[in-house]
């Protein structure tokens, strides 16, 4: 060891404040500090770390679910619920095949929804707690702790798009009423109200979204670790680090620029983008392209009759 480097290459490790500007988080800090824990053979140090991040996405998951009325999830549901029989009236009196009542039945059912799958994610978070309070911390019983906690940031990630749906939907409803079905001219629509409703859901939407990806932020901290690392020992690993002898850097012309000795790391994937929330989106951005064009077809067949033509 005394007679050996340890070359670490941190550059596919960052977070993306701006477009321009990167750097580590906390975490990021953290795990790469871990690595040389594990060259110096302080392995203790390097387990309580994983411990504490899946104890955090534990207590995460237990902060967005807390019981009662006042929680996340119940609150945006119930703003959703109020924004839907608020628009009630007007939708039931639309007649003929408008999009308008198209956005607001799958609103409708992506709400009632989305309260299913919050059980599901309460269950699952109590259940895995319990477990927790009896949990084995050595690197077996961690790495396999991790490997059976993946359910839970799976399910959060879930979650944060059915909201981000449920969020855009009505959005797109509000948009919708107000251009294609001329509701600003009826006595059912209520856009003021409306318009406050989504203000306040859209303040717990970012708090909510937040809190959920902060699940599956601290349980991606513990995956990195024990995949790199799996025997809970230092490993050289390909694209990030290495130990390297003195004669390796005398032939390589004392160079210490750890990329020409680690090697290249394995292409990730990126696992934020999702395939199924980009084609709704298109969806429902195609929804409104449509509504917008009908209009404007209308519009200008209505300059064409009086131009005469």
């Amino acid at each position: 060891m005394k007679d050996s480097v340890l070359m670490i290459d941190a550059r596919n490790i960052f977070r993306k404040v701006t477009r321009k500007i990167y750097d580590f988080s906390p975490e990021q800090e953290q795990n790469i500090l871990a690595i040389v824990w594990l060259y110096r053979g302080e392995t203790g140090r390097y387990l309580e770390l994983v411990s504490r991040y899946c104890e955090t996405m534990l207590r995460e998951a237990e902060s967005s679910v807390n019981s009662g009325d006042e929680n996340l999830f119940n609150q945006f549901c119930q703003k959703m619920t109020l924004f839907l029989d608020t628009a009630r009236p007007y939708i039931i009196r639309l007649s003929g095949d408008y999009a308008a009542k198209e956005i607001f039945s799958e609103l409708e059912g992506e709400n009632a929804q989305l309260s299913k799958e919050i059980n599901g994610f309460a269950k699952g978070t109590s259940h895995e707690l319990k477990l927790w309070e009896k949990q084995d911390t050595s690197n077996g019983g961690l790495k396999k702790a991790v490997d059976r906690l993946s359910s839970l940031p799976d399910s959060s990630h879930a979650l944060v798009t059915q909201v981000d749906l449920i969020s855009k939907l009505a959005n797109r409803l509000m948009e919708t009423c107000e251009k294609e079905g001329q509701a600003k001219g009826s006595d059912l629509w209520s856009g003021r109200d409306l318009n406050r409703i989504l203000k306040d859901a859209e303040g717990v939407r970012e708090e909510l979204i937040f809190d959920l990806k902060q699940v599956r932020y601290f349980w991606k901290q513990a995956h990195w670790l024990v995949e790199r690392f799996p025997d809970g020992k230092y490993r050289d690993v390909e694209g990030l680090v290495k130990r390297v002898s003195r004669s390796e850097i005398a032939a390589n012309d004392w160079s210490l620029t750890p990329g020409r000795y680690v090697g290249v790391a394995p292409e990730e994937v990126d696992e934020e983008f999702d395939f199924e929330e980009a084609l709704r989106d298109i969806h429902i951005e195609l929804e409104g392209l449509n509504a917008e064009a009908v209009e404007l077809a209308g519009i200008i067949q209505k300059n064409f009759k009086e131009l005469g033509i």
